[in-house]
């Protein structure tokens, strides 16, 4: 069982050190004019970071289920349940750069002239800095419950 948990808690930082890096790769790439290369290069990333998003998910609830701490632990931790609610922030967010990166990359494959609008790329650019604000949290709230603050 400390095997499994080790390995779990292991894949677990990886995924989300992962999806941190993916949002700070998308912050950059959405700085300035963007080439029709570095928007299909954007919908490549954020297809990457959604599917490490479902990973951090499974991941985590193996560590719930399967974690030496039990799932008691976590089900009575209001930091456990604050840590939650800021990855579905997160995730909300991400809604919006998301649906932006695939008409983008639609647009841009049709219409080699294609130019982002500028206040698309600024709308995008809020919500990335926003997502990063939820990944702050999220570290906070897992410092916080690895150190037993909220059971």
């Amino acid at each position: 069982m400390e095997t499994t948990d080790l390995l779990l808690a292991i894949v677990h930082h990886i995924l989300v050190f992962s999806v941190a890096a993916l949002i700070a790769c998308e912050s950059v790439l959405t700085r300035g004019e963007l080439s029709a290369a570095a928007i299909k290069r954007l919908a490549g990333l954020d297809r990457h970071y959604g599917i490490l998003a479902m990973l951090v998910i499974i991941v985590g609830v193996g560590r719930v289920f399967y974690g030496l701490k039990g799932w008691e632990f976590y089900v009575y931790n209001w930091v456990f349940w604050a840590k939650m609610v800021s990855f579905l922030a997160v995730g909300l967010l991400s809604i919006i750069p998301t649906m932006r990166f695939l008409s983008w990359n639609r647009q841009a494959s049709a219409n080699a002239s294609f130019t982002v609008p500028a206040a698309e790329l600024s709308s995008v650019r809020f919500y990335l800095r926003a997502e990063m604000v939820g990944i702050v949290l999220i570290l906070i709230f897992a410092a916080a419950m690895a150190r037993g603050y909220g059971y």
